[in-house]
């Protein structure tokens, strides 16, 4: 086979027992993976000179169609409860088909690091059979040096085969659609899927299964840092701010999605950002928007004038979730390390679509756990097929899908590093305000940013807080530059009695969600719960 590239040539993809190949490119950049993409017609070319993919059916992760194999290593450490289980045996087969469905076809090779800290840090080796998912990967992962190529040795194999179609009688699986993963053997096959996410999240897999053992806590979080030194982490799920708050232009970008917290502070797993693009707009985001004018720029489902090739980012035609993917330095304030201190401030963001909870609150590490462990936000009319209201979404961890161990071992390690450095949390809604979607409004921007600046830097420490009937949160009464009214939702709704009606079925939703978790903590979580008894306002 021909074999094109930079690359360690004592190991290549015949390791891993690719054989009868076409031609394997290797850690080619962006300009020839246009070309191969463009030739392959696998994506179309747009304005500024992005390029633009379809992933058909799946617009989005197949969680539902992930497996681990169960054996030795994972036996009993794994949380069988968020995993389907695979055989060594079925996976053997699996791989066997991965092997013999990859003769005769072109593969393109990336061979990058998971994580900016070189101690924990997972070498992956990536094997796709689409360019496009080749310059997808060579985005979001950290790209070694052109010298560290030549003695490349991987710890993780990931192969994406998205036309390989598997078969759950033979290979244990549910779907035509795998996503399986073998810790012992460290290896990951995608198949039947187009959605490039999978190849990122397997990664971040990975990293949430070896790195608690090591002490250090990953994290579906972004991060960025202040002129001081001063870390903020912004835990939330997907359409709650967590990249547009965390790209803050008076502070360094860590990252926008994945990161890990050990002893010598946070370091990102990733070298570039996935954004969200619907409703994108340049007076909004305009940092983000630019990327989406840039030669290296991978756009995703994001509908186009067939003609002109102008985007419509307000258009999901094809799916709500359209994403931009780029290189982190295409953000003018990002790290170029990758790496920062010890955390000042966490913040756990949620759109609550049901507009009770309040702007901000202060947790204390308790609280802090508990809502680490709900996870919580809302779903809204139009994000998913049958949603026609506010549906509550509790995601443990806010990572619910890539938690290979218990979500109560990331609590405790979380609540540890909390106590250790005397970090402030803060819940944060992003979501409405004067009513439940549909009848509110969604929160000011503004708002949220001027809460978000007085906790980071250290003036709403001072403010005075009220308890909240309904939640236990602490609530500041007053914030300079924010209306009052604001910072007490029941004020912002017309008819009071709904809002107590809503707050207490949303309180009724949150325990219900947290039985499964009230053994694994302490009495103080436990109590940290909403209130079963609402207090009389």
């Amino acid at each position: 086979m021909k074999q094109v590239g930079t690359f360690n040539a004592s190991y290549g993809v015949d390791k891993f027992g690719l054989k009868d190949l076409g031609t394997v490119f290797y850690n080619l950049h962006a300009p020839m993976l246009y070309e191969e993409s463009i030739r392959r017609n696998e994506a179309v070319i747009m304005p500024g000179g992005p390029i633009n993919a379809e992933t058909g059916i799946h617009t989005g992760r197949s969680p539902k169609d992930k497996h681990t194999v169960r054996d030795a290593t994972t036996e009993k450490k794994v949380w069988w409860g968020n995993n389907n289980a695979l055989t060594p045996e079925q996976f053997d087969v699996l791989l066997q088909d991965f092997r013999k469905h990859a003769e005769g076809k072109d593969l393109f090779v990336q061979d990058l690091y998971g994580g900016a800290d070189p101690a924990f840090r997972v070498k992956s080796r990536v094997i796709t059979e689409f360019a496009w998912h080749s310059l997808f990967i060579r985005n979001l992962l950290i790209r070694p040096d052109k010298t560290e190529l030549a003695s490349y040795v991987p710890d993780l194999t990931i192969i994406d085969l998205p036309s390989f179609k598997a078969d759950p009688k033979r290979h244990g699986c549910r779907s035509e659609t795998i996503i399986a993963l073998d810790f012992t053997r460290k290896i990951v096959l995608i198949g039947g899927t187009n959605y490039a996410g999978e190849m990122k999240k397997s990664v971040f897999t990975w990293l949430n299964w070896t790195l608690p053992e090591q002490n250090v806590m990953p994290m579906h979080a972004s991060a960025n840092v202040g002129d001081d030194g001063d870390v903020a982490v912004f835990f939330g799920l997907s359409g709650t701010g967590k990249t547009t708050l965390s790209q803050d232009p008076n502070r360094i970008l860590i990252g926008d999605d994945e990161h890990g917290w050990g002893k010598e502070g946070v370091f990102n797993f990733e070298g570039g950002c996935y954004a969200k693009a619907i409703r994108l707009s340049r007076e909004a985001e305009p940092e983000i928007y630019a990327t989406t004018e840039r030669f290296g720029t991978v756009l995703e489902n994001v509908v186009f004038d067939t003609v002109t090739r102008e985007p419509d980012f307000d258009c999901e035609e094809k799916t709500e979730n359209t994403r931009v993917a780029y290189p982190l330095d295409f953000i003018s304030n990002a790290s170029r390390t990758g790496r920062a201190g010890q955390p000042k401030n966490i913040i756990m963001l949620t759109c609550d679509a049901f507009g009770v909870l309040p702007p901000i609150a202060k947790l204390d590490p308790a609280q802090a756990m508990y809502h680490f462990l709900s996870g919580y936000t809302a779903k809204v009319a139009g994000t998913e097929k049958g949603v026609t209201g506010p549906e509550a979404t509790f995601s443990t961890c806010f990572g619910h899908p890539f938690l290979p161990l218990h979500p109560s071992i990331y609590g405790n390690l979380l609540r540890e590093l909390i106590a250790k450095h005397s970090v402030d949390c803060w819940l944060v809604n992003t979501g409405w305000t004067g009513g439940k979607e549909g009848t509110g409004r969604r929160m000011p921007i503004r708002v949220t940013r001027r809460l978000l600046t007085a906790a980071l830097d250290g003036s709403l420490n001072k403010a005075t807080f009220r308890t909240d009937p309904y939640f236990g949160l602490a609530v500041p009464t007053s914030v300079p530059g924010v209306e009052p009214h604001i910072l007490e939702p029941v004020k912002t709704w017309a008819n009071k009695a709904e809002f107590a009606a809503t707050a207490k079925h949303l309180v009724d939703m949150f325990r219900k969600n947290f039985v499964e978790f009230e053994s694994h903590v302490d009495a103080k979580v436990r109590d940290a719960a909403p209130f079963s008894r609402i207090a009389a306002e």
